[in-house]
């Protein structure tokens, strides 16, 4: 048996020996070649001795292809657009360009392929200029570090988990967790903060990436972004280059002295994508069947996100970053990959989900290396030590579940953390200002929020909320914004009130006997 197996694999071995033996390369141009096997959407290609890495070719039938292996004796070619025209022993040509992707302004408000090609049934998009879908980070010298905050309009990540303009912010969690929910709220609450957005799909579907348009335009956010996508029917090779192409729109506002927000939606779906290419070219697999270079796969693409130096413009490009974990494994090996990449992490649980605590973040797993120098002023004086508070309540309240009488005490903090996590509750699409977060913070400083049944937090947050915007029109509370900073006056007028806010409230919502 053994034999026989051996035998068709020898026999196999000259058939595609004398195929190969009987190219005539010689009378081919040094720019062209011949395909020697196609399948899976990669063609093994013989000849073109000048090609380079990430170059493009075209095929003799219409379609186009990337070079991403580069063989003594022949090229590995990742097969763009129209796989199942290419066929063997046909003529394939360098195009003598690095893949590239048209940069404009006018795609903004546009849904584009990674091509820069239009997909949404508008006009075609006039360009000026081309740029590589991979280009050199910046180096040290030109960056600057992370100062100005850049607001989600969620009171949990904004105070706790607070997010800078050229920060590399990753999002994980299982599926069906509100990790897309978190970054589609983050790019509406860039309406009218001179941000630009970018959102990359990567193997989504096409009904999912209709979601996320209308709700774009539902709150007058789809005019400043641009969306990239690269759905689930394309190629893997087009899913490779999708992150790639967005990242160099963005280079290309962040050169201009603009900050830019790009999230990519996701990047477990990449590296599957990346990880199909590398198998189908037989390159040795490693961990969980991923090639050896699949750090350096994420690692060359977020190392680009920067905060630029004021000598070149000063723009910045803020990056999120989703990945989808199994069973909430973040021990996994493209999770801890891309947590290494990162200046943190928004870790998302199916527990706190599916009891309704949304957003659903693990405060304890979650983190922001950037920490307080990407917050304003009048965050800093009022958040206090609100992390902490919520680590001792969540240790309490593991404890508490084994029974038996608790202390005074220990009911205090309990009590005081129900209510705080029911004030960081905080629905799709209800972004809030960062003054008005302030003063929310200001309330469980001032331990005004304890005279606030947990019941009763969300009705409470609704008549702050009113009241204030009220008296935007104040001076006091115009000055207040204007400065991004709480004086003692100011303070203190807050807090009378709250107070008073509260008692009314109180009144109003009193339980009826």
């Amino acid at each position: 048996m053994a034999n026989s197996k051996n035998f068709k694999l020898t026999e196999i071995s000259k058939i595609i020996s004398r195929r190969i033996a009987n190219y005539n390369l010689s009378k081919l141009k040094t720019n062209e070649g011949r395909v020697v096997s196609v399948s899976d959407g990669i063609a093994i290609v013989h000849g073109l001795p000048h090609a380079r890495y990430l170059e493009t070719v075209n095929f003799q039938s219409g379609g186009t292809g990337l070079v991403i292996t580069l063989e003594e004796n022949s090229l590995g070619i990742a097969i763009i657009n129209k796989p199942e025209k290419v066929k063997e022993n046909e003529v394939v040509k360098l195009s003598g360009e690095i893949i590239s992707i048209p940069i404009s302004d006018n795609f903004l408000g546009r849904v584009i392929d990674p091509l820069g090609n239009p997909i949404d049934g508008g006009p075609k998009i006039k360009t000026t200029k081309k740029q590589q879908i991979e280009t050199e980070a910046p180096g040290v010298i030109d960056r600057e570090s992370v100062s100005r905050p850049l607001a989600t309009g969620i009171l949990a990540i904004d105070a706790l988990i607070p997010i800078g303009r050229g920060q590399r912010e990753l999002i994980i969690g299982d599926r069906q967790t509100g990790k897309t929910a978190i970054a589609i709220d983050t790019i509406i609450n860039q309406r009218d903060q001179n941000v630009i957005c970018i959102y990359v799909a990567i193997g989504q579907k096409n009904t999912s990436i209709l979601e996320v348009i209308n709700q774009l335009k539902t709150h007058y956010a789809f005019d400043y972004t641009v969306i990239v996508a690269a759905t689930a029917a394309n190629t893997e090779t087009m899913k490779y280059i999708a992150p790639y192409a967005g990242m160099s729109i963005a280079e290309s506002y962040m050169h201009q002295g603009k900050d830019v927000l790009i999230v990519f939606d996701d990047l477990t779906k990449h590296a599957i994508a990346y990880r199909a290419l590398s198998l189908l070219l037989q390159r040795t697999p490693g961990r969980e069947a991923y090639p050896g270079d699949i750090f350096y796969l994420h690692s060359r693409l977020l190392e680009r996100a920067a905060k630029l130096s004021s000598a070149l413009g000063g723009g910045s490009i803020t990056a999120l970053p989703i990945i989808e974990t199994q069973l909430e494994d973040i021990a996994a090996y493209i999770p801890t990959n891309v947590i290494s990449i990162t200046d943190g992490q928004i870790f998302l649980l199916n527990e706190l989900f599916n009891i309704g605590v949304k957003p659903a973040i693990n405060l304890e797993l979650s983190v922001s290396r950037v920490g307080s120098a990407a917050q304003i002023p009048a965050m800093k004086q009022t958040i206090g030590s609100l992390k902490l508070e919520l680590s001792q309540y969540r240790e309490l309240q593991i404890f508490s579940q084994f029974g038996g009488n608790l202390d005074p005490s220990t009911v205090k903090i309990l009590d005081r953390g129900q209510k705080i996590v029911e004030l960081l509750k905080q629905k799709e699409s209800t972004a809030l200002p960062q003054w008005i977060q302030s003063i929310f913070l200001l309330a469980i400083k001032k331990n005004i929020l304890l005279d606030v049944a947990t019941n009763q937090i969300q009705n409470w947050k609704i008549a702050v909320i009113k009241h204030f915007e009220q008296k935007m029109n104040h001076s006091w509370i115009k000055e207040m914004i204007k400065k991004e900073k709480i004086s003692d006056h100011q303070q203190t007028r807050l807090i009378v009130e709250l107070v008073q806010i509260t008692k009314k409230f109180n009144t109003l919502h009193q339980p009826q006997k």
